[in-house]
């Protein structure tokens, strides 16, 4: 590959197009936390910090274990890989990852400082997830587990743990947020590993969608879209929430589009653009739902 300015390489390296997914739950988490009277400003940014610098690592790690294990190759469908490309050497993605999640323990001392010892606990968990996620014995992403981790600390731990670090508490509304959230970003995962089943397949990485095969992953895809906004209305309904709640209805014409995109595409690099608009209407979600919450 031709090379490149090795600025725009690191920005390959972290790609910028998946950090809403990051953003998204701590807006979210903070708007709960303002519609309770408890908004705090230092732990919300600590927080988004640390969901930041851990989604640059996730991706880092990514870049890298896929390498080392020769998953990423060159006949993969999706978008550069700075290491496999040779863009930058394998050494370094390693030492920027390890800096990425290092860099985590400099907010993370506040937040543990300000929320205790749980703090501790979801941020050695998260950490060794992101490890976990492409490295070690048995990667979550190559043995199906890829998407239970998304959604679980994408969604679940990321907005009640914002939450949580601005209350010291925490509700079981909450929670339910988290499920919503959670449910859109473990949608973006979707889209990557539908475009990357064939590879994956070659290579023996056995994501979800290799062992749904391409039929059952454009359904997981609906059904993670269809949930998300079926939850804000079953909020509605119970009288859990206000009318407001329903605000994220707004992005659901995008949403429509997208499932309608994926239902008809033969797959391939026709869904890197539909990645990045999952990723978006993730956060315009996340953030409709934040208008709603503190209204």
């Amino acid at each position: 590959m031709k090379s490149i300015n090795p600025i725009n390489a690191w920005i390959l390296a972290v790609r910028p197009k998946t950090l809403p997914a990051a953003v998204a739950p701590v807006i979210v988490g903070s708007a709960m936390a303002f519609s309770h009277k408890s908004f705090a400003l230092l732990p919300a940014l600590a927080a988004l910090t640390v969901a930041l610098l851990l989604q640059i690592g996730v991706n880092l790690a990514n870049d890298y274990f896929d390498y080392i294990k020769g998953i990423d190759r060159n006949d993969r469908l999706g978008p550069v890989r700075v290491t496999q490309s040779g863009l930058l050497p394998p050494a370094w993605v390693r030492a920027a990852m390890g800096i990425a999640f290092g860099l985590t323990g400099l907010p993370g001392l506040y937040l543990v400082y300000v929320g205790g010892w749980p703090v501790i606990v979801i941020g050695a968990a998260s950490i060794l997830a992101a490890l976990a996620y492409s490295g070690g014995p048995y990667p979550l992403a190559s043995n199906a587990l890829g998407d239970l981790f998304v959604f679980i600390f994408f969604g679940l731990v990321a907005v009640c743990g914002t939450y949580y670090v601005q209350t010291l508490r925490l509700t079981a509304t909450v929670v339910m947020m988290g499920v919503d959230v959670g449910l859109l970003i473990t949608a973006i995962l979707v889209v990557n590993n539908l475009r990357d089943i064939s590879t994956d397949e070659k290579t023996g990485k056995r994501t979800l969608a290799v062992r749904l095969g391409t039929r059952g992953t454009k359904l997981e895809y609906s059904l993670l879209l269809t949930g998300a906004y079926c939850g804000l209305l079953a909020l509605w309904v119970c009288e859990i929430f206000s009318i407001w709640v329903l605000m994220p209805f707004l992005s659901a014409p995008l949403a429509w589009r997208l499932i309608r995109i994926i239902q008809h595409t033969t797959g391939g690099p026709m869904l890197n653009q539909t990645l990045a608009s999952t990723a978006k209407l993730a956060f315009l979600f996340s953030l409709l739902l934040a208008i709603g919450i503190i209204a």
